[in-house]
This record gives structure tokens, sequence and C-alpha cells, in this order.
């Protein structure tokens, strides 16, 4: 495993772009199964989780040909379903908690699909019931072998049949798992609680320009009417959401005056305006962001009616779980007092003792809630050295280091890798100082 040598305390200065989202490119690139035409992505990133997920096309038979960087055309026309029940395929399969979005179109095309027990981050309990009964539903027969953790879904003879369904979770993937699966059903499908962040809607925008016909894309009732099938199409994927705050987080923190790139505002939600209650000044400039230097440091704004700032998770269009722990990080260093609500996940907040190890002045009251007190900005943290638990947590620990004293080590940065493309390159271009090691 590398690490990562940050000499922190450095402000920043220049201009970013974010890559292409992670969470919309595991989608879009499971929905390439639909169709035996052509389907070319464009603004994919260059990291872990998604190269692990295009060799795993590779593997099913998907003929694969790269274009100029960040564009690829699939073929899904020559796909092994044997595959999935091969020892490489549970290996293979089990690494990438996004693999789970296979199951759903080799279900509709195919009429089986199989999945050993998805890795991905150590955040908790991460189920995924609603996927399977998103599936029975449509009439599939479920399967578990408990020895192995092995699922398996298979249609009867005569397929997939539409329905009305409530989930019982507005789950990302799961509604986009069941859409998969639902567009080549026969009948009418509605999905009610549906998730509508912006990237199940990118993937339901996708689907109706290959023929599919969705209804009710951004809201939480998806209509959906069965086709025979589906044709090729190009899309372009958006820039990442997570990245953009996490970048936002990193200005306000090291006093870097920096300007993110094609943002795609309109997309953002809540992630402008949570950050500025954290006092962080953010513009908008076209559909860029610029974050002026904070030198004079950023302070917390209070409930209207004094009482502390409580930031909250919540399906969208509330705010995102994966910039918990970047808000978290950026609140240790502002003015006042936030208390971190995680609600989704029972383990993601347990990163804090690194950054109580570096100065923070955290309080952690329950696996879901820490009350972070913040410095008066002149109150650096302090170098150390870390390991990366999981994406976030990876990236967060990242921007304190690089607002740190002194040189600090981060181990595991695989972790950090399997969400942000070429991270150090890209930081090293704006003035900071990290060397891979």
């Amino acid at each position: 495993m590398g690490i990562f040598k940050i000499e922190g305390g450095t402000p920043l200065k220049g201009e970013i772009t974010p890559q292409g989202a992670k969470n919309e490119a595991l989608q879009i690139l499971c929905a390439v199964l639909l169709t035996g035409e052509k389907v070319k992505i464009n603004n994919i990133p260059d990291i872990i989780d998604i190269n692990k997920l295009i060799t795993l096309l590779g593997n099913l038979g998907v003929k694969i040909q790269r274009n100029e960087p960040g564009s690829v055309t699939f073929q899904a026309d020559e796909v092994n379903v044997g595959y999935l029940e091969t020892e490489a395929f549970k290996k293979e399969g089990g690494a990438l908690r996004g693999s789970i979005m296979i199951v759903g179109p080799l279900l509709a095309r195919f009429g089986k699909g199989y999945i050993p027990k998805p890795g991905g981050d150590k955040i908790g309990r991460r189920r995924l019931d609603t996927h399977f009964e998103g599936f029975i539903n449509l009439g599939a027969k479920f399967r578990y072998n408990r020895e192995d953790h092995f699922y398996g879904v298979e249609s009867p003879k005569e397929g997939l049949t539409g329905t009305d369904m409530l989930l019982d979770e507005a789950s990302v993937t799961g509604t986009a798992n069941i859409v998969m699966a639902a567009v080549l059903a026969k009948g009418t499908t509605t999905v009610y609680n549906a998730a509508c962040e912006p990237y199940l809607q990118q993937l339901c925008k996708m689907l109706n320009s290959m023929g599919a016909k969705i209804t009710g894309v951004g809201s939480n009732l998806l209509t959906i009417e069965g086709v025979e099938s589906l044709g090729g199409c190009e899309h372009r994927i958006l820039p990442d959401m997570i990245e953009i705050g996490s970048w936002i987080g990193l200005a306000a923190m090291t006093k870097s005056e920096i300007t993110i790139k094609n943002v795609s505002w309109e997309n953002l939600g809540l992630i402008p305006n949570t950050f500025r209650k954290l006092g962080i000044t953010i513009e908008k400039r076209n559909d860029d962001i610029y974050i002026p230097a904070h030198k004079d440091g950023y302070e917390v704004k209070t409930d209207i009616d004094g009482s502390i700032l409580t930031i909250a998770d919540a399906p969208w269009p509330g705010f995102t779980p994966d910039l918990l722990s970047i808000v978290l990080v950026v609140a240790t260093q502002a003015k006042g007092d936030v208390l971190i609500h995680q609600k989704m996940f029972e383990s993601r907040l347990f990163f804090v003792d690194k950054l109580i190890d570096m100065g923070a002045k955290i309080m952690l009251c329950d696996p879901h809630r820490a009350v972070v007190m913040g410095h008066n900005f002149e109150s650096q943290l302090k170098a150390t050295t870390m390991s990366s638990p999981d994406i976030r947590a990876g990236i967060s620990l990242l921007i304190a280091a690089l607002s740190a004293k002194g040189t600090s080590t981060i181990q595991n940065i695989e972790q950090i890798d399997r969400g942000y493309e070429r991270i150090d390159e890209r930081l090293r271009a704006i003035g900071a100082k990290i060397v891979r090691a």
C-alpha cells in the first residue's frame, strides 16, 4: 500500500476541475448490459472502483473500446452469463460495492443475475433487501447461499412483469437496480419512494435515450412502461458533487483562493448553502464556484433561535451523507460549534479519533452524532501519522493534513484512490506539497 507525505499549512491557489461522478458512473456502466448495441460514455473518472467495474464488464464478455481519456465505448452483444457462477467472479464481484447493480440489467435481459456479497466502505450496515424485494415484486425467484453469501435471482419463463411497489427505503442503488430491471419487463411498473438524486435522474435520462419509457424523473414516483429492447446511445457523466464539496472544504481550511470549474450548479442541491452555514464564502461565477482566501477564518451561523447549528444527512434533495465527513473536518477550524448528525451509517464517524489526535475538539456522542467545538482558526491542527479507513474519511484526513502544521503521513491511500482521480497530481498543480511514496 502507498502512502502520502503531506507538508501542511501552505495556502493553495488556482483552478481545479472536478472529475466525473463516481456514483453516477457505477450506475451508467452497469446499464450498458441492457443492450447489444454500442454505448459511448464520456467523462468517466479514472479511479480504482470504476476501473474494477470496467474490468468486470470485460470479463463478462462486454467489448470495451477506449477512446480519448475519460471516454469508453461498450458493446454487450456477446455477454457470457455463465461467468457469474465461476469462482473468479465470486472473488471479483465481491470486491466492489457497485457490482450489485449488474444484477438488474442481467435479470432483465438474460433472465438471471448473481452476485456475491458486495464489498465497499466499512461504514456500517448496508442492506440489500430493497434491491431483491424489488426484483421479487417483478416476478423473479430469489435464492441465497448462506455459506458463501451468494445472492441470485431468476425470472420465470414468461419474463418479468411490471407491478406497483413502495420501496421501504429511498435507496439510490436499489432504485437504479429496480429501474434497470423494469425497463424490459412486460407492462407498467410504478416505483414509489424512489430515490431522486441527480445521478439517478441521469440514469433514467440515459435509459430513455436508449428507448426506455420512464416518467416522473426527478420525483420520488417513477412510472416505467416496459419495452421489448433498448438501443445504443452516447452519454456524458455529471461532475462529481462529492469532489466539489471536498474542494470547497479544502479551500476554506487551507485559507486558499480556488476556483472550481464547471460544477453543474443546478445539480448541487444544498451543498453550497450547507458550507455557507459554516461561514464559508462561495461565489457563483457562471458555472464555476469561486472561493476567496479565508485569511480571517470563517464563523458558524447559529440557528435563528441561537441554538447550535445542526448539519444532518437526508435523501435527496437533502444533504448527501457522503459529505458529512468533509463538513466535520471543516468545522474543526470554524469559529463556533456544530452538531454533525450522520443518520444513515453507524460507523462513518469513527475516524474522529484521528482528528482529535491532531488537536481537534470533537465529542463523539454516539455512533451517529458528534459535536465539533471549533477553534479560533489561529489554532491550527498539528501533523500526525494516520490511516484512511474509507473513501470519504480518507479525503477528510487529507484536507486536515494540508491545513495542519508540519508533515503528516496518510497510510492506506488506496481508499482515497478508489474515489479520487490522480488527487496528488491535481493538488500539486495548485500548490500543495504532497508526495506519493
